[in-house]
């Protein structure tokens, strides 16, 4: 039998795919809704998918599946015990984004220590023509060289990062898990960095540990001259107490690229207007030109090595 492969998200990669070599048929749509899943995979042996979620549920329905291409290195939205125990190989792509994910961190560090955003906003509303001086001053401006740089996730992103702010002068910390009883070496532990941390910046996995870790207290813990980035995953913050805590000062700014739904609710709490001294992004940082190719090259690989037996980068 030619295996069915089923691209779902066609749409979520703006780069071509090449065809495997193997026989097969192909077909994308390019977009699914979750009601639409299983009658488009009714009788596909290969899915791939982005941030569609496939649980088991939808696996019970889906007799024929044998591959799950993740067009994405993240995989909460799979259910990888379900999958493993149906026999339904589950790979991801790595690496991929590992220039374009670190220039998106830095560059949303240096919109909030020079105040990019204000500024511009500022220019766009008239002020500067009216302005006494050459210049005007109303906002802070910081420098990166010699500030502290937290990172909680020493993946190939978080490794990234770290390359990039040292070229800046950062000072680099990396931080162990919140609540580990011992500290690894070349770690810090979790509370000693909310205390010396100026930039604080997410490249850690969603699992059910770090679910809302970046909760009130933690926010309360940190400097009220610190930035919080966020490119990893939305629900690693409480998105209600970062809001709280940027109107109240707690903390000096923060950068979100990922929101715990996408995409969001107009009422989403990061989304209200009055929350000072914050950036958010659609969940871009990975998406440069060159990555999205990376990415696609990657995703036909994977699926090419399940069709000849011998899968790779394998979760499941």
């Amino acid at each position: 039998m030619v295996p069915k492969i089923v691209f779902l998200e066609r749409d979520s990669v703006r780069a071509p795919f090449s065809r495997p070599a193997a026989a097969h048929t192909w077909v994308d749509y390019p977009d699914t809704t979750p009601a639409q899943i299983v009658a488009r995979l009714q009788d596909a042996q290969v899915a791939v998918i982005n941030k569609l979620r496939l649980d088991e549920a939808v696996l019970a329905q889906l007799p024929s599946l044998r591959m799950i291409a993740l067009a994405a290195t993240g995989s909460d939205n799979v259910d990888l015990a379900a999958c493993r125990a149906r026999g339904v190989v589950v790979s991801n792509v790595r690496g991929y984004a590992v220039t374009s994910v670190p220039e998106h961190v830095i560059g949303l560090m240096l919109a909030l220590s020079r105040n990019l955003v204000a500024y511009q906003q500022a220019v766009q509303a008239g002020r500067w023509p009216g302005a006494r001086h050459f210049c005007f001053l109303d906002y802070p401006i910081r420098d990166l060289r010699c500030a502290t740089l937290a990172l909680v996730g020493q993946g190939s992103l978080g490794e990234g990062v770290a390359r990039l702010a040292e070229a800046f002068g950062m000072r680099v910390l990396w931080s162990e898990r919140p609540g580990a009883g011992t500290v690894r070496p070349g770690r810090v532990a979790f509370d000693e960095i909310l205390r010396r941390a100026d930039v604080l910046s997410l490249h850690c996995p969603l699992t059910d540990d770090t679910r809302g870790m970046i909760d009130g207290a933690v926010l309360q813990a940190m400097k009220p001259t610190a930035f919080l980035i966020n490119t990893a995953r939305g629900a690693l913050v409480d998105e209600a107490a970062l809001a709280e805590a940027l109107r109240s000062g707690e903390i000096a700014g923060a950068a979100i690229d990922v929101l715990s739904q996408e995409p969001p609710p107009p009422d989403h709490p990061l989304l209200a207007p009055d929350i000072p001294n914050l950036i958010v992004t659609p969940h871009v940082a990975w998406a440069s030109a060159e990555a999205m190719q990376e990415m696609a090259v990657q995703v036909v690989a994977n699926v090419e090595a399940f069709l000849a037996g011998a899968p790779t980068n394998r979760l499941a």
